[in-house]
């Protein structure tokens, strides 16, 4: 206490400056239009810039819980698309889908070896298992190979065992799409018939030939036409619509008759 004393016995001139200072101050603000309202106007400036700074922190933290509903909510919408029905004829569609899609998280993720692998946050306990598609919102990433009761694993596109069933949107011409280690941005179509015109942008899908992947997913756009001399299929390659390097939530395509599909084609090769 005495030294408070002392303190203010010392610097009372200063401090008394000060306090008459800010009264002077409260008096112009209080009796001034203009200067009251410049006062307000930069204190709402600097209030308003904290307030929307902590605002954007606090989104940022909620990206995660925001991503996870949105690719929930993609994965329910896949599901309703026409493609997910099964078509018997060009006037009836079944009301059970056919397809179902959840969404999954990619935890691991590889594209710089020759084959390459993903694993995703959905396993057994989920419905997942072996042969089930793995695509993305632009297009195909892979097939399941193997699931746990929390994780799968994942054969991605960029594999030398890939062989993905496709065709030419604008013909329906049947190819085959493959990687062969050039660059993860770039595949290769196989077994195009020399007579089949391809040009540059042609887009390729899936063909829907499988138990695997539904009917049209886009897969890429032709990059380059290769003429293979003295053979009757050439190829092509591909810009995969799929940015293999930059994957975060994907939908895993679970088929609800493949077991049924399944059976049929074992008892026609049987006969």
């Amino acid at each position: 206490m005495r030294h408070l004393l002392a303190f203010l016995l010392k610097h009372y001139f200063i401090l008394l400056f000060i306090l008459l200072e800010v009264f002077a101050f409260s008096l112009i603000i209080n009796n001034n239009y203009y200067h009251n309202s410049v006062i307000l106007n930069s204190t709402n400036h600097f209030t308003g810039s904290i307030l929307n700074t902590f605002n954007n922190i606090s989104e940022y933290f909620s990206l995660k819980h925001v991503n996870k509903e949105l690719a929930e909510e993609n994965a329910r919408l896949h599901s309703l698309l026409e493609k997910s029905f099964l078509k018997t004829d060009t006037n009836f569609l079944y009301k059970d889908t056919l397809y179902k899609f959840i969404s999954a998280k990619v935890i691991n993720n590889s594209t710089n070896k020759r084959n390459n692998y993903l694993m995703l946050n959905k396993g057994t306990k989920h419905g997942i298992k072996a042969d089930m598609g793995v695509i993305c919102s632009n297009g195909i990433v892979g097939i399941v190979i193997s699931a746990s009761e929390n994780f799968c694993s994942v054969m991605s596109v960029l594999h030398e065992n890939a062989k993905i069933s496709a065709k030419i949107k604008k013909n329906n011409q049947l190819v085959n799409v493959v990687w062969n280690n050039i660059d993860y941005k770039i595949g290769t179509i196989e077994d195009i018939p020399t007579q089949i015109n391809i040009h540059y942008g042609d887009t390729i899908i899936t063909s829907g030939h499988s138990f695997i992947f539904p009917e049209g997913i886009i897969i890429g756009t032709v990059k380059n036409y290769l003429i293979e001399k003295g053979e009757s299929m050439n190829k092509a390659l591909i810009d995969f619509s799929t940015d293999f390097n930059g994957l975060h939530y994907v939908f895993i395509i679970y088929n609800l008759m493949k077991d049924e599909q399944l059976n049929l084609e074992e008892i026609i090769e049987y006969e």
